[in-house]
C-alpha cells in the first residue's frame, strides 16, 4: 500500500494505534539493548560453568532449583531479547536494515543459547528416583513439577549432547533461513487486481468484496502471482519437509506429527479422534452449508472465489476503530468485568498494531513475549465486521497470556490445544453479543451465516491443512516432490473437505503455497480445531450454568501450561479422549446451520 493510501485508510478507521516497543527496549542501537544482549552472553556462559555437570549432585544435595531459578530467569532475558528483534522486524520485512537486525540477533542468540543446551539433557539425565526426592523435599522446587513432567517426555527422543548442539547451530541457516526467505518474499510480493498492484492482505481481503468482479480478480491476481514463484514455494516445503523428517528420523519419532503432538501435550489417539469426527462431519457440515450457499446466489455451485463471498442480503458496514474496541470490551465486559479489565490496557498503551503497511507481516498474531514485560498483539485492519472479530480473537489471547504470566518463563506457554481457547472463547462471546443487538432479519442472518463460515475454516478447512500436511510429509519421505503434486495433494483434500457445490476453478491448486503455518509450524493447524471444538464444548457448558462458571475458566487461563488438558478440562465435565467431546462441539456448528436453513429470510 502507498503511503497516500496507508494515510486514506488511517483515517477511514479513525487513528489506529501503533506499537509502543519501549517497553521492550528503547531501539535497535540502544544502550539498553546493547547492555541487555550483552549481560544474556555473559550469563549464558556463567550458567553453563555453574551447572554443566553437576545438575545430578545438586538435585540429590537439595539445591537444584538454584539452577532452575537461574535457567528462568535467563528465558526472560533471552525471550525479551527475541521478541524485540521479531517485532520490530514484522512491522517492516522488506527494510534490509531491519531485516539484518533481526538475522545479527538471531545469531546472537543461537550462539549463545549453545551453552545452555546441556540443561535440559543433563536434567532428563537425573535417575527417576533422586529427582522425585528433590521434588517431594523441596517446596519451592516442587512447584515446577509440571515443567519437569512436560521435559521427561521428550527424554526418549534426545540425542547425544554434541548431535543436540549441531543441530541447535545449524537452525540459523537451515530452518531459520528457509522461515525468513518465504516471510520476506510474501512481504514483498506484488498481486495484480484490476490495474492495481497490493500486498497480499489486500488482495485477500477483496476475496471478500460483495462484487463478484472484484472477488474473481483478486483470484487471478491471487494465482497469478503465486504460479510465478511456485518453483521456489515449491523448493521451500520441499526443504523443510526433508528437514523435518531428518530430525524426526534421528530422534526417533514414528509418526510424522509425533513432534508436534508432543510440544503440544497431546495424544495422538485425541488428535486421530478429532481428524476422524472431523472428516466424517463434512456432508453435515461444510458440504450441506455450501450448498446452501450456492442456491443462496441462485447458482449450482459457488466458484472458488465465492466461498468466502458475503450474502447478498450482507450487512456492508464498515467499523472505525473505537467502534471496534467498544464492541469487543464491551462483549468482554458482558461475561465478566474482570476480562474487560485485564483487556483495556491493550488499547490505550502501544501493545496494538493494527494499520495495514508496506512490508507488515501479513494477518495477524499475539505475541506473548515474556512474563516480565507484557503481550503484543499485530493486526491488518480493514474495518469488516472479520476484523472486528480478529481483533476478539487476537485480544483473546493477550488475555490468556497475561493471566498465564504468574506462572514464570518456564510454565507460563501454553500448548497449541489450549492457547487457542482464550482467542475462540472471545470470538465466540463478541459474536453471541453482536448477533443480540440485531434487530434486522436480514442483517441477523447475515451475521449467523458469517460465523458459520468462520467456524467452518477454523474447523473444517484446518483439518484438511492438516490431512494435506500428512500427504506432504508422508510423500516427502519417497523423494522430493514436484510442484504438481503438490496441487494434486491440495485439490484432493480441498474436494473432499470442501464438497461438491464448490468448483476448485484453475489455478486454486497452487493456494497452499501462501499459508505460513505450513512453514513456521507443521501441523501447528489443528490446534485451531481443536481449540474450537473445545470452545464450542465449553460454552455450551455456560449456556446451561453461568454460575462459578467465569471463575472456573479464570483458573483455566491463569494455569498456562502448569496443567495437562484433561485436568484443566475436568470442572467443566469435560474429556478430550471421550469421542463425545468432539461430537458435542460439532453439534454446535450443525445447529447454526439448522437455524440458518430455518430462518432464511427472502433474499
Amino acid at each position: 500500500m502507498s503511503d497516500a493510501a496507508h494515510q486514506s485508510s488511517h483515517n477511514k478507521f479513525g487513528k489506529l494505534p501503533v506499537w509502543d516497543l519501549n517497553d521492550l527496549y528503547p531501539g535497535t542501537d540502544s544502550p539498553e539493548f546493547k547492555a541487555a544482549l550483552e549481560e544474556a552472553k555473559v550469563a549464558a556462559a556463567d550458567f553453563e560453568t555453574s551447572y554443566k555437570g553437576k545438575l545430578t549432585d545438586l538435585a540429590a544435595d537439595g539445591t537444584l532449583i538454584d539452577a532452575i531459578s537461574a535457567y528462568e530467569s535467563l528465558s526472560d532475558l533471552v525471550g525479551r531479547i527475541s521478541s524485540y528483534a521479531q517485532l520490530y522486524y514484522v512491522l517492516d520485512t522488506i527494510d534490509p536494515d531491519r531485516a539484518k537486525f533481526m538475522g545479527d540477533v538471531q545469531q546472537a542468540l543461537t550462539d549463545l543459547s549453545s551453552k545452555l543446551i546441556f540443561f535440559e539433557l543433563e536434567v532428563n539425565r537425573i535417575e527417576d528416583e533422586v529427582l522425585e526426592k528433590a521434588l517431594t523435599s523441596d517446596a519451592e522446587l516442587g512447584r515446577y513439577r509440571p515443567w519437569f513432567d512436560e521435559l521427561r517426555k521428550s527424554k526418549p527422543y534426545q540425542l547425544e549432547d554434541r548431535v543436540e548442539e549441531l543441530f541447535h547451530d545449524k537452525s540459523v541457516t537451515g530452518r531459520g533461513a528457509w522461515n525468513r526467505l518465504f516471510d520476506e518474499t510474501m512481504a514483498s510480493l506484488k498481486f495484480k487486481v484490476k490495474g492495481e498492484e497490493i500486498n497480499l492482505e489486500e488482495t485477500l481481503t477483496q476475496l471478500t468484496d460483495r462484487d463478484e468482479k472484484n472477488r474473481e480478480a483478486a483470484f487471478g491476481g491471487l494465482v497469478t502471482t503465486l504460479g510465478e514463484n511456485k518453483r521456489l514455494f515449491t523448493q521451500i516445503t520441499n526443504v523443510l519437509a526433508k528437514d523435518k523428517e531428518i530430525s524426526d528420523r534421528w530422534r526417533g519419532f514414528k509418526d510424522i506429527a509425533d513432534s508436534r503432538h508432543l510440544a503440544n501435550s497431546v495424544e495422538r489417539e485425541v488428535v486421530d479422534a478429532l481428524q476422524t469426527a472431523v472428516e466424517g462431519a463434512y456432508p453435515r457440515l461444510s458440504h450441506r452449508y455450501y450448498a446452501m450457499k450456492a442456491k443462496w446466489f441462485g447458482k449450482d455451485q459457488l466458484n472458488a472465489w465465492d466461498r468466502n463471498a458475503p450474502l447478498p442480503t450482507s450487512d456492508d458496514r464498515v467499523f472505525d476503530w473505537q467502534s471496534a474496541q467498544s464492541i469487543v470490551l464491551d462483549a468482554y465486559g458482558q461475561f465478566s468485568p474482570y476480562l474487560a479489565e485485564v483487556a483495556a490496557p491493550f488499547f490505550d498503551s502501544g501493545w496494538i498494531d493494527a494499520p495495514v503497511k508496506a512490508g507488515k507481516q501479513s494477518g495477524a498474531f499475539a505475541h506473548p513475549t515474556v512474563p516480565s514485560a507484557h503481550p503484543y498483539l499485530m493486526l491488518n485492519y480493514m474495518g469488516k465486521t472479520r476484523d472486528v472479530m480478529t481483533l476478539a480473537h487476537e485480544l483473546g489471547h493477550g488475555v490468556h497470556q497475561r493471566l498465564a504470566a504468574d506462572q514464570g518463563a518456564l510454565m507460563a506457554p501454553t500448548p497449541l490445544t489450549l492457547a487457542e481457547t482464550a482467542s475462540v472463547f472471545g470470538e465466540m462471546l463478541t459474536f453471541r453479543s453482536l448477533l443480540a443487538q440485531t434487530t434486522d432479519p436480514k442483517q441477523k442472518f447475515a451475521l449467523l451465516s458469517s460465523k458459520v463460515e468462520d467456524m467452518l475454516n477454523t474447523v473444517v478447512r484446518q483439518i484438511s491443512f492438516y490431512a494435506f500436511e500428512r500427504k506432504v510429509h508422508t510423500a516427502r519421505r519417497e523423494g522430493e516432490l514436484r510442484a504438481d503434486e503438490i496441487n494434486q495433494m491440495w485439490l484432493d483434500v480441498s474436494a473432499q473437505s470442501l464438497g461438491p457445490s464448490i468448483k476448485l476453478n484453475e489455478g486454486y491448486e497452487i493456494f497452499w503455497a501462501y499459508i505460513p503455518h505450513f512453514i513456521h509450524s507443521p501441523f501447528y493447524v489443528y490446534a485451531y480445531a481443536f481449540g474450537d471444538c473445545l470452545v464450542n464444548s465449553l460454552y455450551a457448558q455456560y449456556e446451561k450454568a453461568h454460575e462459578g462458571f467465569a471463575e472456573r475458566y479464570f483458573d483455566l487461563l491463569r494455569a498456562g501450561g502448569s496443567k495437562h488438558h484433561s485436568e484443566l478440562l475436568k470442572p467443566f465435565g469435560l474429556d478430550a479422549r471421550d469421542p463425545d467431546f468432539w461430537s458435542l462441539g460439532l453439534s454446535m456448528i450443525e445447529g447454526l446451520i439448522d437455524e440458518l436453513e430455518a430462518s432464511q429470510p427472502d433474499t
